[in-house]
């Protein structure tokens, strides 16, 4: 049976999470049959220094946190908004250059995908899409050894770091589609497959 189930980890600061994140939106919307769970991992917690304090309880790092606090707080209470939201902060961090470090471009993204900012914001200040990306990270880090994003997790067990060069096709989805399918049999049919990657980026 081909694998379809799995969480997928972003934070919204990796260009390579972005071409993933990117091919699976587009492969979901092309009705590919998935059942995926976006997992919020921020990057900023592997980057500190031994005895500082955790990212999620360092108000220095809040501006790090606010996109993947709503972008939990859409996942968790406004799922019907999910896919656009987590699309378009993508496309605002890489492709307009908007940090996404603060709660007014936060919030103009939220308005735009038809959301109503205070609404998510209110979600967010009850502390618990803060407390499920420290859960998750304590998790992910600790116990499968995650160490970056995107990454593919199986049934909560096997962890996969995959870094995809491009994005989607707007005009061929079935291609993503194929790049989804072969990422997820080589996953499942060739775990003795540790490492495959190019020593160039062009051929």
């Amino acid at each position: 049976m081909a694998l379809t189930e799995f969480s997928l980890l972003y934070d919204y600061r990796c260009p390579f999470a972005r071409n993933v994140h990117q091919h699976v939106l587009t492969a979901l919307g092309a009705g590919m049959d998935l059942a995926v769970t976006f997992e919020p991992y921020t990057l900023s917690q592997g980057h500190i220094s031994e005895g500082d304090q955790d990212v999620w309880d360092n108000p220095a790092h809040d501006g790090t946190l606010i996109a993947l606090e709503a972008s939990v707080a859409v996942r968790d209470e406004f799922p019907e908004h999910f896919s656009s939201v987590h699309g378009a902060f993508f496309e605002a961090r890489h492709a307009q250059g908007i940090p996404l470090s603060d709660r007014t471009q936060v919030g103009s993204i939220l308005d735009t995908c038809g959301l109503d900012p205070e609404a998510v914001f209110s979600v967010v200040d009850t502390g618990g899409p803060r407390f499920h990306i420290a859960d998750r990270w304590r998790h992910y880090n600790g116990d499968l050894d995650v160490f970056g994003v995107p990454t593919f997790v199986i049934s909560d067990e096997d962890a996969v770091f995959v870094r995809v060069m491009t994005g989607p096709d707007a005009t061929d989805p079935s291609a993503s589609i194929a790049l989804v399918r072969r990422i997820l049999d080589l996953i499942d049919e060739n775990p003795e497959i540790n490492e495959f990657k190019h020593t160039r980026l062009s051929r």
